[in-house]
């Protein structure tokens, strides 16, 4: 009689972990990508760089960070918002990248901040206010490093468009002007996070 309790209430517990770990999974409110090992170290050196840049300084966010890492396919999840004070992903979505920095049959992939190139940038950017565009709400960006310090003049900015899925593919996407551009739905969240900071949230792209 006790092996028979003890089973059932095996088979009790089971049943109850599938449950609470389905309503944790619906809760999430991305199609979650495990990460490789080389691109979650990039990221975690990229947290790392990003904590140094905004430490003491109150003109930005110390708990909310983007990273972009451009090393990815750009069908693949490569859009990180990250918990830069408690070290956890939250959220993470496609995002195209700049004509110009096609991957050509080579491999060879490249970066501009010169107008007129089409290139994504590579660097940190701050993420300024909101107007509204060709694309509708969008959010000026500005260059902090040499490598993107002419974002602003060349009119890069952060923005949505219905060219871009919103789930992975197994190609390569959509291209922009050079601007980061992202799903309609993935935008959603990405400007509620903007809108209700009080700082500006560091954006960061690198490869």
């Amino acid at each position: 009689m006790r092996k028979i309790f003890f089973v059932l209430l095996s088979i009790g517990i089971f049943f109850l972990t599938i449950r609470i770990f389905s309503k944790s999974s619906n809760s999430i409110p991305f199609a979650y990508s495990e990460l490789d090992f080389i691109t979650e170290a990039k990221l975690l050196q990229q947290v790392k760089n990003v904590k140094e840049l905004v430490a003491d300084n109150s003109k930005y966010n110390q708990e909310i960070a983007f990273f972009i890492d451009m090393k990815v396919m750009s069908g693949k999840n490569r859009f990180f918002i990250y918990d830069i004070k408690n070290n956890v992903l939250l959220d993470q979505g496609l995002v195209a990248h700049g004509f110009g920095s096609r991957i050509k049959i080579n491999g060879e992939q490249k970066f501009s901040n010169e107008n007129s190139s089409l290139c994504t940038a590579l660097g940190n950017y701050s993420i300024g206010h909101s107007y509204n565009g060709k694309f509708g709400k969008a959010y000026k960006l500005y260059g902090l490093d040499s490598s993107n310090d002419n974002s602003f003049s060349r009119s890069i900015v952060l923005h949505k468009s219905t060219d871009v899925p919103y789930e992975e593919q197994n190609d390569q996407i959509g291209y922009s002007f050079g601007c980061p551009m992202v799903n309609e739905k993935y935008y959603e969240r990405i400007e509620k996070l903007i809108d209700d900071s009080k700082t500006a949230i560091i954006l960061d792209i690198y490869y």
